[in-house]
């Protein structure tokens, strides 16, 4: 039964992986892999001296950081609002609403971002009612990160706030009442209480999202940027599809790559590592 899974892994995860030599070619596309000159390391040192190389990491490195430390900390306390309600149908449609734009993928919800900070969207309409100049949201840099920000905990804060409400299930009522009869109200039982139960949770999260702090969201800032916020939003991911396939410096955008991979497999690792030290997580 897992030979197909087997051979259809071989085929398209393993077999591409021969494409790494790229990486150490003066790759022509007329001559392939076998003809190809060798240059050795000479691609990974023209790609690191590339004026915007170092933009291009930085740009990787806080967007991704800040996708992921926000991305876990409004999921957290939505959870902890959430389980303060006591209507259950209004906690209900609350949560359904908030879990289904991660349904969604970035073609649907990229253009709905660009018709809500459309020069003549509702945002700027809103400004103009104010008496504000309407802004170009989609053409500032400054502005753009934290669209692609925002728009990416919109769009996954229901997945991780559905695992936090199911770890303060979980948590022991008993807790609860003995708490309520020591006095504490509602707050004091929920940082004494709801925090330390869902803790080891929060913990797994964090250290498995170490992993990912590389990947800044290929798919949502290919549909969502263009040339006037590269400065801004250019990432690892874009920078290598547009040298690729644009530029056609194969041979370099496979070296920036591979370069990506090594760390984040390292950094994989440490994660699962750190959440086996601290939350007795392992895979096997």
């Amino acid at each position: 039964m897992l030979i197909p899974a087997v051979i259809l892994g071989l085929i398209y995860s393993y077999g591409p992986m021969f494409g790494i030599i790229m990486a150490f070619q003066d790759f022509q596309p007329y001559l392939g892999f076998f003809k190809s000159a060798w240059v050795g390391l000479e691609n990974f040192r023209y790609v690191f001296n590339l004026p915007d190389f170092g933009q291009v990491f930085y740009n990787t490195i806080f967007i991704a950081t800040a996708k992921v430390v926000f991305g876990l900390l409004v999921p957290l306390i939505l959870a902890l609002l959430l389980n303060e309600v006591r209507k259950q149908l209004f906690s209900r449609v609350i949560q359904t609403s908030v879990f289904l734009p991660y349904f969604l993928s970035w073609a649907v919800l990229g253009g709905v971002i660009f018709e809500i900070f459309s020069l003549n969207g509702p945002i700027n309409s809103l400004l103009e009612f104010f008496n504000i100049d309407p802004i170009l949201f989609m053409g500032s840099n400054g502005w753009f990160r934290s669209i692609l920000i925002g728009s990416d905990v919109w769009k996954g804060m229901g997945y991780n706030m559905i695992i936090f409400l199911a770890g303060i299930v979980g948590i022991n009522q008993s807790l609860y009442e003995a708490a309520e009869v020591d006095g504490a109200t509602r707050w004091k039982q929920m940082i004494h209480v709801t925090l330390p139960g869902i803790l080891p949770i929060i913990v797994l999260l964090a250290t498995l999202s170490i992993g990912n702090i590389l990947n800044a969201g290929f798919d949502q800032i290919l549909i969502l940027y263009n040339p006037t916020v590269y400065e801004g939003a250019d990432v690892i991911d874009t920078f290598v599809y547009r040298l690729g396939l644009f530029d056609q410096q194969y041979a370099a955008a496979a070296a920036v790559g591979l370069f990506k991979s090594v760390i984040s497999l390292g950094l994989v690792g440490m994660s699962y590592y750190l959440a086996y030290r601290f939350t007795d997580y392992r895979i096997f």
